[in-house]
């Protein structure tokens, strides 16, 4: 990959510094989370990291709907594909639907491995036609959420990066990164019907870091079909109390 020249570097480290009222944001349609985020919404040109809070498959299943929800608003917005870079070719078109990303707006690419496949992240970013790009990586180095940052902040393109678990006991947040925001996501009980249906899904979401504001946590309802979020009719602050404190700190 093309190194940055040192003047490069300086002049985007300027761009991150500047104010954020300054840069587009998008808001993810719930006022209770939103309100909880710098700016209103998520910062589009920024890296923005998601992890399961466990091994578990329906906690990855919800982490990987809640970017695929980010994703799909941004291509809806743009009215431009979506590119998701993945090793594996696991991805479940029908989920991705319901969360408001249909098949004719992903692009997939399928690297040979997880050195590739940063760079074409890297590449996709810079060339600017994606409306936002979606990657799964297990192990991600700070240089290289540093070198993604500074694209996605050059392009004005949200990257999101799933990182996958390398083991049971490691908290793939653990690690550092230059991510704008880091954020756990988990399945949570859904509601309570009055017949004998299939609710809503509901996610714990765990905001654990991002710049210029302080971590949370809420329970919300999971993706529409216009890769919304919503938060359930309790009201916002016992919503925060249920769900409780972040529980580990992110790197």
């Amino acid at each position: 990959m093309q190194l940055l020249s040192p003047i490069s570097t300086i002049e985007h480290l300027r761009t991150l510094a500047s104010p954020l009222a300054e840069f587009r944001t998008s808001p993810f349609g719930a006022e209770a989370l939103d309100d909880r985020l710098s700016g209103g919404g998520l910062r589009t040109g920024a890296l923005h990291e998601a992890a399961a809070l466990t091994c578990s498959l329906v906690d990855d299943a919800a982490a990987t709907l809640f970017l695929a929800g980010i994703a799909a608003r941004e291509a809806r917005s743009l009215k431009a594909p979506v590119l998701w870079v993945s090793c594996r070719n696991d991805l479940y078109a029908p989920g991705l639907e319901q969360a408001g990303l249909g098949s004719s707006d992903v692009i997939h690419a399928q690297p040979r491995n997880e050195g590739a496949l940063l760079a074409v992240v890297e590449d996709a970013v810079r060339d600017g036609t994606p409306a936002a790009v979606v990657a799964e990586a297990s192990k991600v180095s700070m240089v290289a959420t540093r070198r993604l940052q500074l694209a996605a902040a050059e392009a004005d393109i949200p990257v999101l990066l799933l990182r996958r678990h390398r083991g049971r006991d490691l908290d793939p947040l653990s690690e550092p990164s230059a991510a704008w925001t880091r954020w756990r996501i988990a399945s949570a009980p859904s509601a309570r019907l009055g017949v004998a249906s299939v609710g809503r899904p509901r996610w714990l979401v765990e905001l654990a870091r991002q710049r210029g504001g302080e971590g949370f946590s809420l329970i919300v309802e999971g993706c529409d079909e216009t890769g919304r979020l919503a938060v359930p009719a309790l009201s916002a602050d016992r919503t925060a109390e249920k769900a409780g404190p972040v529980r580990r700190s992110a790197a």
